[in-house]
């Protein structure tokens, strides 16, 4: 894994502009202006924040005659998922293991001989 492109992908990522953005081409193609829309920030100010997320690799823009409209690319996001996969994978078999332990110990501490135990008669 491009350790450069996964840095790229999350930091184009830490932005909720782009997010949204992201979100909205997950729709379909769309030109700058139709992106500025539902933002109200300045077109240059759209236009710098697909310049970060093409930097990444997670757009595509091409040229329609006048129009330049914006795709999305699914290959930078595929691979930050892998690498997230694998501590999702890792703290699922801690919390599994927790489980088991905390379980175990529950059920030690409701039996009838642990609780006759520790209740100890007083002289």
């Amino acid at each position: 894994m491009n350790t450069e492109r996964l840095d790229a992908t999350f930091f184009a990522l830490a932005d909720p502009t782009r997010r949204a953005i992201l979100g909205r081409l997950a729709s379909g193609e769309a030109s700058v202006a139709e992106l500025t829309q539902p933002f109200g920030i300045s077109q240059p100010a759209i236009s710098r924040h697909l310049k970060v997320l093409e930097k990444a690799g997670l757009i595509r823009r091409s040229r329609d005659a006048q129009r330049r409209p914006c795709r999305l690319e699914l290959k930078p996001m595929m691979e930050a998922s892998a690498w997230l996969e694998r501590y999702r994978e890792h703290w699922e078999t801690a919390y599994r293991r927790l489980d088991a332990l905390l379980t175990d110990e529950m059920k030690a501490a409701g039996s009838p001989s642990k609780r006759r135990a520790r209740r100890t008669p007083k002289k």
